[in-house]
């Protein structure tokens, strides 16, 4: 996935952090435009994602490992999408952090998939800097493609014990104590039975910054 598709300028990655907002087209490095490549048509949407399962992918850690949606069967997951040059990721981390000690007894687990295109060498100093203690994977273009495109960093999905997904947020668009709300709903939930989300006054809801 191309970090030019996600990101428009410093500026902006200031201001969208400043307004708690997700960094869209915030690139780093100018890229020359050689041709248009028409992007596939993606078979999932994040609108109308709540209470479908969340799609596959077969993704490495640091370690080499290969890791997939199945091998957290089960539990409750918190799936975010970032990279490092995402100013407000940053506010986000240091809440998963905290979730991730606070409820990795109960059931739960967070996973961060990175889009950074300069891989582990990037990935690595960033996690180890920030003391992240959830498991980090390396993301790639099919991966973008198979969750709609993923236009904006960060994207969470908060996913149930069923593995369908219960809340989609694009950009920082949640509290951290909303968060934590939301995942001990779900760790609360009848295991036999899918859920949902509920923030205040709707359920589930696929939750985008707005424009300033």
């Amino acid at each position: 996935m191309s970090k030019t598709a996600l990101v428009v300028g410093v500026g902006s990655a200031l201001a969208c952090a400043l307004l708690w907002t997700g960094c869209s087209d915030f690139g780093v490095k100018p890229v020359a435009k050689a041709k248009e490549v028409q992007k596939p048509a993606a078979a999932f949407s994040l609108n109308g994602a709540v209470g479908q399962p969340m799609p596959g992918f077969s993704l490495k850690d640091a370690n080499g490992q290969m890791v997939r949606p199945a091998d957290y069967k089960g539990k409750v997951v918190l799936l975010d999408f970032w990279a490092t040059w995402c100013g407000p990721c940053k506010i986000e981390i240091p809440w998963f952090i905290d979730m991730e000690r606070q409820f990795k007894d109960q059931g739960f687990a967070v996973l961060g998939v990175s889009m950074d295109e300069d891989g582990w060498s990037a990935i690595k100093p960033y996690v180890q800097n920030m003391k992240m203690n959830y498991r980090i994977l390396l993301g790639n273009d099919d991966v973008s493609t198979a969750y709609g495109g993923l236009d904006s960093l960060p994207t969470t999905l908060l996913i149930d014990r069923q593995g369908k997904i219960a809340s989609v947020h694009v950009g920082v668009t949640m509290g951290k104590e909303e968060f934590k709300n939301a995942i001990v709903q779900l760790l609360n939930a009848p295991h036999d039975r899918a859920s949902a989300v509920d923030s205040g006054s709707a359920l589930a809801l696929l939750t985008r910054p707005s424009a300033r």
